[in-house]
C-alpha cells in the first residue's frame, strides 16, 4: 500500500499538523490517565480504520509497559475483565463519541453520566479533546491511505 500523496512531507500538512499536534501534547500533559489515553486512541483508530495510528498506539502503549492481554482486548472492551471501570466509561465516550453518526444524539446522557463519576472537570475536557485529536489524525491517515505497520514508538518525537 502506498500513501496517495506525500502528507507528513508537505508544507501545508505541517502546518496543519502542528496545530493539531499542539492539541494532542495539551492533552497528553493533562491528568488523564496516560494508560486510559492509549486505550482510547486506540479504541477510536480501530473503529475508524485508521491502522496507521492502530499500529502507533498499540506499540507506544507496549512501550510504555501496557499489558499484552489488556491491548488485545480493546476491541471486546465490553466483555473483557481486564479494563477499570473508569477506563470502560472512557472507552464508552471514545466509542459514542467517534460513531457520532450512528446516533442521531451522539454521546448519550447515560455515557456521560459514567464518565464524570470517575474524571474530574479537567480530565473530562482532555477526553473529550483526544476523542476529537485522534479522531481528526485519523481521517488524515485513512483519507490518505497511510501504510501501516513500520512506526518505531518515538518516532515523531
Amino acid at each position: 500500500m502506498e500513501s496517495r500523496l506525500n502528507y507528513f512531507g508537505h508544507p501545508l500538512a505541517g502546518k496543519v499538523m502542528k496545530h493539531i499536534n499542539s492539541a494532542n501534547k495539551v492533552v497528553s500533559d493533562s491528568t488523564l490517565p496516560a494508560a486510559t489515553q492509549e486505550l482510547v486512541k486506540i479504541r477510536a483508530s480501530q473503529i475508524n480504520g485508521c491502522g496507521f495510528c492502530t499500529d502507533m498506539h498499540t506499540k507506544d502503549a507496549i512501550t510504555a509497559g501496557a499489558n499484552m492481554q489488556r491491548l488485545n482486548l480493546v476491541a471486546a472492551w465490553r466483555e473483557a475483565k481486564v479494563f477499570t471501570e473508569a477506563e470502560r466509561a472512557a472507552l464508552e465516550m471514545a466509542e459514542q463519541g467517534t460513531r457520532i453518526a450512528d446516533a442521531a444524539d451522539g454521546v448519550t446522557d447515560e455515557a456521560w453520566t459514567n464518565a464524570a463519576k470517575h474524571f474530574d472537570e479537567d480530565q473530562l475536557v482532555a477526553l473529550i479533546s483526544l476523542i476529537a485529536v485522534i479522531n481528526a489524525y485519523n481521517r488524515i491517515n485513512v483519507i490518505n491511505q497511510q501504510p501501516a505497520g513500520d512506526y518505531q514508538p518515538g518516532q515523531f518525537g
